[in-house]
């Protein structure tokens, strides 16, 4: 492939490509504002030049808290078909963006399928694909070679993804933290786990933090965005903000001026599980050390009893965190802890983490955030009930529920009747003189 200029290189010479123009409209703001917070590294742009079908997304500073979901494959249960179903539910409820998180299956063609089926961008985990490779050769995953890690990056940015996590702060110096300190649930994070591991087995530095530059030469490249991964984020709220995952952070923050010195987008990966009263001094704390770049969030989750539920104690702290700064979430299904995500798990994830990106953005005072609320509010005066399911996040689920009420209260909800408040609120209002 011919030498291009990335959209970084292209921000700092002062121009506008069609990726950032794209971006801009999609998101209602000037290009510049998007040229600008590229080239200062708090915006990125989500678009692989090698994928011919994808919608350039601006993540950043002074734009929408934008959602993630991930869907993908385990090794005892893999279905093509289902995947697809959960790739049209994402679309279909608002996603961002998708990740293909797949370990088992037949992962190349289900990769290949999202690519060609979505104009979402894409991200991965590639470490994924070369341990599961590793393990189909019949070797030991801590037998992998370095070489075959690097393979599975560059493999996945040909075929067009435009984001990969990559977990280059797992290191000898970072791991030495947690040991030292001690854990309830030591390393949480597969690919994390899986660095960990292999730098044990082998009593080598990680590949990917020793090697950084092979991973900024493929970025580069394909123009892919690098998603900074917390592979010592902390799994549960005991573990939060502890020595280990400040480390890791120390290190990303390091690596994030590496990338962008080479000219590679970047944003950073977070926790996890952080309690209520820890989410905002992390976030500032990831901006502070990783020099503004765009903050990508699990949650984070801020309590660990709600297996079932947890859709909800994420978006509890998704809110916190977008309102504190963060900039990306990632959904986390009512499935979380327990198995694979069904179709309607996906769905559900996906609303409770729009919910808690847009109050995130009308806490940030963005422009037009509260104007959805303040139709929503006229149309409950009105008693619209059209209306309102048309300005519903979920509008399939709200036309649901209003379907199950009895004729008789059409005009009203059936929980007050009769005794609306706006109704009656209206009967005692004088009549305008004629």
């Amino acid at each position: 492939m011919t030498e291009q200029l990335t959209l970084l290189e292209i921000a700092r010479a002062g121009e506008i490509s069609p990726e950032m123009e794209e971006a801009a409209r999609s998101e209602g703001v000037e290009a510049e504002k998007i040229r600008a917070g590229i080239e200062n590294g708090v915006i990125v742009v989500t678009r692989n030049r090698v994928r011919k079908r994808v919608k350039p997304l601006a993540i950043g500073e002074g734009l929408r808290v934008k959602v993630n979901a991930n869907i993908g494959t385990s090794r005892d249960h893999h279905d093509v078909d289902e995947e697809m179903a959960k790739l049209k539910a994402c679309e279909d409820t608002g996603a961002d963006t998708v990740m293909d998180l797949s370990t088992g299956g037949p992962l190349r063609e289900l990769r290949q399928a999202m690519i060609k089926n979505t104009d979402l961008p894409i991200g991965t985990v590639p470490i994924y694909q070369a341990v599961v490779d590793v393990v189909n050769s019949g070797r030991k995953v801590v037998e992998m070679k370095a070489v075959e890690l690097f393979d599975a990056i560059e493999e996945q940015a040909k075929e067009g993804v435009d984001f990969v996590t990559v977990h280059c702060g797992v290191t000898q110096r970072s791991v030495e933290k947690i040991e030292r300190e001690g854990r309830v649930l030591d390393v949480v994070s597969r690919g994390g786990s899986l660095t960990v591991g292999w730098m044990w087995h082998n009593e080598e530095e990680n590949p990917l933090y020793e090697q950084y530059d092979r991973i900024l030469d493929i970025a580069r490249k394909y123009e892919v965005v690098l998603s900074l991964g917390d592979g010592l984020r902390p799994g549960c709220i005991a573990d939060a903000t502890d020595r280990g995952q400040v480390e890791e952070l120390v290190i990303l923050g390091e690596l994030c001026q590496r990338a962008r010195e080479a000219g590679v987008q970047v944003m950073i990966e977070g926790p996890g599980h952080v309690p209520l009263h820890q989410v905002e001094a992390n976030i500032k704390l990831q901006k502070r050390l990783c020099h503004g770049a765009p903050f990508y969030v699990l949650g984070p989750l801020v309590t660990d009893i709600a297996p079932g539920y947890d859709h909800i104690t994420a978006a509890i702290g998704g809110a916190l965190a977008g309102a504190a700064g963060a900039d990306f979430i990632c959904y986390v299904t009512p499935s979380e802890h327990l198995r694979l995500p069904t179709v309607e798990d996906v769905r559900e994830g996906v609303i409770a983490a729009r919910i808690a990106g847009h109050a995130a953005d009308v806490a940030r005072g963005l422009p037009g955030a509260a104007e959805w609320d303040l139709k929503m509010s006229e149309a409950r005066k009105n008693l619209d009930w059209e209306r309102q399911i048309e300005l519903a996040i979920d509008p399939e689920r709200a036309r649901k529920v209003r379907s199950q009420i009895p004729p008789s209260d059409e005009d009203v909800c059936s929980m007050c009747g009769e005794l609306c408040a706006i109704k009656i609120g209206r009967m005692g209002k004088k009549s305008e003189p004629d």
